[in-house]
């Protein structure tokens, strides 16, 4: 029952967030999304199974709302959903989701975000949200709830983003994560995209990050480091990840390498473009883990963006 009503709360919201917008004064609302699923082989040490895999399929509505003084209103609800599994309590679930307030400053933004490290990386990992993932090795891809972000104006290619996150609670610390970064993560307007990125306490952990994304003819090259620390053993760890992309005619072909001490994960993959927002894919990812069983997946989806 609590479920039930949970999700017909966030239902009347959204209808409201609607409505809302179709004030004259207001900006049309944008309604986003994307649908990733992929049939998967899959080995983890008991035996190779087929899985289906719904890869952080997504949808929200974000959208602004113009004040006086050169002041502007900014707002994000989206959630995660499981598209491939049965309907329970847990296919729905919150990511991004925001008010905030943006004018000469730069943008504030209160609520649940991706803290400035996850952030920092850019598009340098070209298996996001997949198995081979950067967080399979590595900390920092952190999400954090009661946090308070900041976006600084973009000066000559460079910009600032702060998260600080709030204890809430009295036997807990705030925590803060920040990055710099130089040049367009797209790789649009610019042929390099660089940051450096540091979190402190965030999650249990001291990281530092640094990310770097270059255009070589038609190559894309991709490369990070990081460094961690486990704030109550003090364990160090520290590892690196290296990329390349190539675009032919309609197809994209990839591959990526990641370290982090011990551990490691090599991916190769190829996508094929169908229409402006929608591609179908093919990937291999294999992981060797020195004080787990070792991990390997080949994977074939679909995935379309709205």
């Amino acid at each position: 029952m609590t479920t039930k009503i949970t999700l017909t709360s966030g239902i009347i919201g959204l209808m409201s967030v609607a409505a809302y917008s179709v004030n004259a004064d207001a900006k049309p609302l944008e309604f986003y999304g994307k649908v990733d699923v992929s049939v998967q082989s899959s080995e983890e040490g008991e035996g190779r199974f087929t899985e289906m895999k719904s890869n952080a399929s997504k949808f929200g509505v974000k959208g602004d709302y113009a004040l006086e003084d050169g002041l502007i209103i900014v707002y994000k609800l989206e959630w995660q959903v499981d598209v491939s599994d049965d309907s329970n309590e847990k296919n729905l679930k919150s990511r991004n989701q925001y008010i905030g307030l943006k004018g000469n400053f730069g943008e504030v933004r209160l609520g649940r975000h991706d803290t400035a490290l996850k952030m920092s990386q850019g598009k340098a990992d070209f298996f996001s949200d997949y198995e081979a993932d950067v967080k399979t090795l590595w900390k920092g891809e952190n999400r954090v709830n009661d946090s308070i972000s900041y976006f600084s104006p973009i000066y000559a290619g460079f910009g600032m983003q702060l998260t600080y996150v709030v204890a809430d609670a009295a036997d807990a610390d705030d925590a803060l994560s920040a990055a710099i970064f130089y040049g367009d993560e797209g790789l649009k307007q610019s042929n390099i995209y660089a940051a450096l990125a540091y979190d402190s306490e965030v999650n249990g952990y001291d990281t530092l990050r640094a990310s770097a994304q270059f255009k070589l003819a038609e190559f894309t090259l991709s490369t990070m480091y990081q460094r961690q620390e486990d704030i109550t053993t003090q364990l160090d760890r520290d590892g690196y990840l290296v990329g390349v992309a190539y675009p032919w005619q309609k197809l994209t072909l990839k591959t990526q390498y990641q370290v982090m001490d011990d551990d490691n994960g090599a991916s190769v993959g190829v996508d094929y473009k169908l229409g402006k927002n929608s591609q179908i894919y093919a990937w291999y990812s294999s992981f060797n883990f020195d004080l787990a069983e070792d991990t390997d997946y080949l994977a074939v989806g679909l995935t379309h963006k709205f």
